[in-house]
């Protein structure tokens, strides 16, 4: 078993490397000049590439329609840009909005903008809105649009679930100098800045389509949503499907192959394994864990991928008084078998003990994920790992579960999450005497609980928005909206604070006391590193996928 983890962890370490490799230009080891120079490299590569594209598929696209049908799997919560957090609702908005910058390759392209200066101290970025690009009514996108849509979302009373990440950017104020140019103000530096540019909360919004409807029913409506990337929203049935159709206006519209996409979503892996395979579905990511080996060895059309990002625990101790005590959430995470719940899922997941996943390094080339070996929890010593936490439960007046509170653990309804669930229910149960009753439901009421922090312990999963180390802990931060069990550290909170203002190793080093903070602390408790698992039919051709997992079919097409 030792030999399989450890493989597993080199292969992702492997292909992790190789996606950082890629996206070099947005971190935050490069110069803001590095950064500009690459954006216009690339946005030339980029034309040059899909003009090639379109030579060779021209030939090949069937007569009429071409229509892609695609499982989105959970239900979609919300389209607005502003509003969104969550995984699916971002491939959608990825194919509906652009912003400044595109990610191609790994590497940030010119979108919206053509071209952009940084001045000398690294502070004030000009970006330049290309002539011609129109939103999906015919109207210019304009400067003043990105000017809106950042003071929206960084407004409190839009209440946006990601408004800290223009904090982990060190962002300053914006504003629209013309319609034409984009004036971003830091208050220190951030080299990775420019590759988060095409980041769904920082995409431009034009403010009569907003204001159509409150609460982000504008974004999930036909007769009021405007776009301005590949596809425009034609029919939304919420819980069952979502159809997209080929943006016009798009101003690459002579490359987007595909005239329709079909989404639906089915959440339940076994029949939407059973609906691709039939060939109802051309692309899909939601599979039962129990038929991975068998995709693995016999269907060319599966694959895995290594994905940055962390399953995890929330632990809400400000519901649950026992749970305060900090030897108890420590033997908590000491008793969860990391490597049988990554074998049970049978899906690539690698076992984890921290949260900045691997292929992300220090400034000395050291990873961080190294460090975590430090951080109390062997994964391949569960004997020994069982034995601290007897002794802390012990320690804590709950010898063998005596008089601890029966504990409710909340996820949503998917066969993969019930099964982790099942697998630390038994664990705690028979290792700590500490009973466990688990809650499944519908992901938008989940969703909800954790919004609103009423909830014991609770599912949680986070994939990173940038490659950098803070984009994988910076949200636990005191106040943010995705600290379900509103976790409070004063000493976490100033070491994240102090390495925007810090440089090279400086910085790296107070990211990784932050993270070795939110570890020992255990209010979450890290399980496994993510993977994609994909089903891609192999009549669908160049479906790109950024370095942290966002799919995108602007150049895609069926081959039939």
């Amino acid at each position: 078993m030792l030999k399989k983890i450890f493989t597993l962890m080199l292969v992702f370490a492997l292909v992790f490397s190789l996606f950082v490799g890629c996206g070099e230009n947005n971190t935050a080891n490069n110069s803001n000049n590095d950064a500009a120079n690459n954006a216009v490299s690339n946005n030339t590569n980029t034309d040059n590439t899909n003009n090639t594209t379109d030579d060779d598929t021209d030939a090949t696209e069937p007569a009429g329609e071409m229509v892609f049908n695609w499982n989105l799997g959970a239900t979609i919560e919300t389209l607005d840009p502003g509003l969104s957090a969550a995984t699916n609702s971002g491939h959608v908005i990825n194919n509906t909005f652009e912003g400044l910058m595109r990610e191609v390759d790994g590497k940030p392209v010119y979108a919206m903008a053509d071209s952009h200066e940084v001045s000398e101290d690294g502070l004030v970025y000009s970006f330049h809105i290309r002539d011609g690009v129109k939103w999906s009514d015919g109207k210019a996108v304009t400067a003043f649009d990105f000017e809106y849509a950042w003071n929206r979302n960084t407004d409190p009373a839009t209440a946006s679930d990601y408004s800290w990440i223009f904090a982990e950017f060190n962002y300053d104020s914006c504003k629209a100098i013309d319609e034409s140019t984009f004036e971003v103000t830091l208050s220190a530096p951030a080299d990775y800045f420019v590759g988060l540019t095409g980041f769904s909360t920082l995409l431009p919004l034009r403010q009569d389509a907003v204001e159509a409807k409150a609460d982000g029913a504008w974004a999930a409506d036909p007769t009021t949503v405007i776009c301005n990337g590949p596809y425009i929203l034609t029919e939304y049935v919420p819980g069952d499907r979502i159809v997209l159709e080929k943006n016009p206006m798009y101003w690459k519209a002579e490359e987007v192959k595909i005239d329709k996409i079909l989404a639906k979503m089915i959440n339940e892996g076994t029949a939407a394994l059973a609906e691709y395979e039939s060939g109802g579905f051309d692309f899909n990511t939601t599979l039962p864990p129990a038929e991975i080996p068998r995709l693995l060895v016999e269907d060319p059309t599966f694959k895995i991928e290594a994905r940055p990002g962390t399953y995890y625990f929330n632990i809400n101790a400000n519901k649950v008084p026992e749970l305060q005590d900090i030897r108890v959430r420590q033997a908590i995470s000491l008793v969860i078998d990391r490597i049988a719940i990554a074998d049970m899922l049978n899906s690539g997941n690698i076992p984890a003990i921290n949260f900045i996943p691997p292929g992300i390094k220090d400034a000395n080339g050291e990873e961080f994920a190294d460090k975590a070996l430090e951080y109390g929890v062997d994964i391949y010593d569960m004997e020994g790992n069982i034995v601290k936490a007897k002794q802390l439960m012990a320690d804590a007046g709950f010898p063998n579960g005596d008089g601890f509170p029966t504990l409710e653990y909340v996820t949503n309804a998917t066969e993969g999450h019930l099964l982790v669930a099942q697998q630390t229910q038994d664990a705690l149960q028979t290792q700590l005497g500490i009973n466990m009753e688990v809650s499944s439901m519908e992901f938008g009421v989940f969703q909800e609980l954790r919004k609103t922090h009423e909830f014991q312990l609770a599912r949680g999963g986070w994939i990173g928005d940038y490659v950098d180390p803070l984009t994988f802990i910076g949200l636990y931060i005191t106040g943010n909206a995705l600290n379900s069990p509103e976790w409070s550290n004063e000493e976490f909170d100033a070491l994240i604070k102090s390495s925007s203002q810090a440089m090279g190793q400086e910085r790296y080093d107070m990211l990784a006391e932050a993270e070795k903070i939110l570890v020992e602390d255990a209010w979450f408790i890290p399980v496994y590193n993510y993977v994609d698992k994909i089903h891609q039919q192999d009549y669908l051709k160049d479906v790109e996928r950024t370095v942290l997992g966002t799919f995108y079919f602007g150049r895609a097409y069926l081959d039939k």
